[in-house]
């Protein structure tokens, strides 16, 4: 029986790790296009550069987060649907998740184009005001294009088809590279070229990804083609895909939060270089557990789905040691790179200093944000994405910004109170998704997932105080 044990445990290990190397990678190439944009623009001065800072934060702020947030309710959707052999709804659950981001990219595109106008009443310089509203403008066909994008990411993620992804990610992204050689550097449009290179180059991924659906046979029993069933259920579809959005938005906006801040504090200069080169790492650092998050959604959502209860407490307790085990990796990491990492971005000697001396909290909160990721993913995967919002709500904007603005400002710790507070967030985040997930009924989270795959409507006693009710 032990042995047994053992071989479950690690076929889930192997599974799991077979998702989230390909993930990581496909995060960390879609990371790099607006990282290889703004590398071309810098050359271009300090101007379109600033402008094309504030613009491509804006539009984060205001779409790309967005999108990425309400396509993550088909992490629920596809993935209990394809574990429940209900493969057509699949594509179904996909072509409804196209025309619901796809309608509220419009409304999106009409806030981008009054980007200049935005930023001016917020009192942004006009000079980068009206440079940011230039690029968000060009931006807007990416808009459109990343929402579909990222609706069949999900589509194929759910359905254990991680490879392709990836290698379209990298054959994007290093075509990326020769658009924005061309259309910056060469073609003399300046930093307009960089946002249109990126359209381009968002455009190409959604040809790949949609050609790869429609003539791979790894599809064939999930895509049959367009259905008027797409444009039924929609309200169903909203329930999860509205609170899906406010998990991830109401996170990214705090860190939003905390660059105005950075404005307000003594010597503002140098707050506002260390924040961005601590933003810019804790980035890069995310994007390991950004993988495991996504296999542990979809290990759980598949599991649930095929109404195997016990196999996904073992992919939950799987996924949170490969949590740890990345964590402790990346902690250590920090910590010995911390006197030189610095000077990978300036050669300040105050910079640096101030840089190594925030490492060892931006390693704990590393720490904290991966275990939290991979509970947030296993939320997603079970249905809980109103309960996820509800937890982010209270993590960030009841304890986290509080925090960050008290430590700040009245205890005077500055940059490091700052983030202090977004390790507080963290750590309520934990206990509160910890919390429910050691409560959850598993059999409950199986049956709510046999309902919703047959469209039938979960009973209040079922979803009512669940799962943080055992049964």
């Amino acid at each position: 029986m032990k042995r047994v044990w053992k071989q479950e445990v690690v076929e889930e290990v192997k599974k799991q790790l077979w998702l989230a190397g390909p993930l990581f990678s496909v995060g960390l190439l879609q990371y790099s296009l607006q990282v290889i944009s703004l590398m071309f623009v810098g050359h271009l001065g300090e101007l379109p550069l600033a402008g094309a800072s504030v613009a491509s934060s804006f539009a984060s702020v205001t779409g790309f987060n967005l999108l990425m947030g309400m396509a993550s309710a088909l992490d629920t959707l596809c993935g209990q649907s394809f574990g429940a052999e209900q493969h057509h709804k699949v594509g179904i659950h996909l072509q409804r998740a196209i025309f619901v981001l796809s309608f509220v990219s419009v409304f999106v595109a009409i806030i981008w184009a009054c980007t200049k106008n935005i930023l001016i009443a917020i009192h942004q310089p006009v000079p980068i005001a009206e440079e940011a509203g230039v690029y968000a403008f060009y931006l807007i066909p990416s808009l459109f294009a990343y929402g579909i994008l990222q609706c069949l990411l999900k589509f194929l993620q759910t359905q254990n088809i991680v490879f392709p992804m990836m290698l379209s990610s990298a054959v994007v992204a290093l075509l990326h590279t020769l658009l924005c050689w061309v259309f910056v550097t060469k073609s003399g449009l300046g930093s307009k070229g960089a946002a249109i290179a990126n359209s381009i180059s968002y455009w190409v991924n959604v040809l790949l990804m949609a050609l790869y659906v429609k003539f791979s046979t790894s599809c064939e029993k999930s895509w049959n083609g367009l259905s008027k069933k797409a444009l039924q259920n929609i309200p169903e579809f909203l329930k999860i895909s509205i609170p899906s959005a406010l998990m991830l938005c109401l996170k990214t906006w705090t860190f939003e939060l905390m660059v105005l801040l950075c404005a307000l504090l003594p010597n503002p200069e140098l707050e506002t270089s260390v924040l961005s080169i601590c933003l810019n790492t804790f980035g890069i650092a995310w994007m390991i557990p950004f993988g495991l998050s996504c296999a542990a959604s979809t290990r759980v959502s598949n599991e649930l789905g095929a109404g195997h209860p016990q196999a996904a407490i073992l992919a939950v307790r799987v996924a949170l040691f490969l949590a740890l085990v990345v964590g402790i990796m990346i902690v250590l990491v920090m910590i010995l790179i911390r006197k030189i990492w610095g000077n990978l971005y300036s050669s300040e000697t105050e910079v640096i200093k101030y840089v190594e001396a925030m490492m060892p909290i931006l390693a704990i909160s590393s720490f904290l944000d991966g275990i939290q990721s991979v509970l947030s993913g296993i939320a997603r995967g079970s249905g809980w994405q109103k309960i996820g919002a509800y937890v982010n709500l209270g993590s960030f904007y009841f304890v986290g910004v509080p925090s960050s603005m008290v430590l700040a400002f009245v205890f005077h710790m500055k940059g490091k109170g700052l983030w202090l507070g977004i390790v507080f967030a963290f750590i309520v985040q934990v206990i509160l998704f910890g919390f429910i997930t050691i409560r959850t009924s598993w059999e409950k989270e199986a049956n709510k997932a046999a309902m919703r795959v047959n469209d039938i409507k979960i009973p209040p006693e079922l979803s009512k105080g669940d799962p943080t009710l055992p049964s």
